[in-house]
């Protein structure tokens, strides 16, 4: 049997404790359904973080850390191609060098992730006029088309502006 926890970083804080006596003893109580679980054989147990808050000391001791590597271009165009078999491979191209230089954007809160890619791609191909202006796209506007899929917050929103406008004052200095 394996045991998925998905996120734990996003439970509350005492979480990750309170699942070591659960873990322990194999077993844990649904308050909801009033049943309590007991696990014959010890699971496989599969616990993921984005590492957006620390977790406890006494927990992180219990466990074996593998980390996994942000995808680069050629898996990430891998993972396109599943979600999307049909897509025209210029709306990728653009897609991903946008999407690439968004990420490497100094100083960014949260850089764009997987998900945020496919749901903007999704986008992207219900609208033509996005797919133009990507297509079309000057490095010096401050966001691509449908950028809300993209850029979660409005600090990251301001600081895109800011290296953009940044960018036009180089290139029009350099005239």
């Amino acid at each position: 049997m394996v045991l998925l926890i998905d996120e734990i970083d996003k439970a509350d804080i005492e979480f990750p404790n309170d699942l070591l006596q659960e873990l322990d003893r194999m077993e844990f109580h649904v308050y909801e359904t009033g049943e309590t679980i007991r696990a014959e054989k010890r699971p496989i147990i599969v616990i993921t973080s984005n590492n957006e808050k620390e977790l406890p000391d006494a927990f992180l001791r219990r466990c074996f850390f593998h980390y996994i590597e942000f995808p680069d271009r050629e898996t990430m165009q891998a993972i396109v191609d599943v979600h999307f078999p049909n897509i025209a491979p210029k709306l990728v191209s653009e897609a991903l060098e946008v999407f690439f230089d968004l990420r490497s954007a100094p100083g960014l809160k949260k850089k764009p992730s997987t998900s945020e890619l496919v749901d903007w791609l999704k986008l992207l191909m219900a609208d033509e006029l996005a797919q133009e202006a990507l297509y079309h796209r000057d490095p010096a506007k401050a966001l691509p088309p449908m950028a809300g899929a993209l850029v979660k917050n409005e600090q990251d929103t301001h600081l895109l502006e800011r290296l953009a406008f940044m960018m036009r004052r180089q290139k029009n200095s350099g005239r």
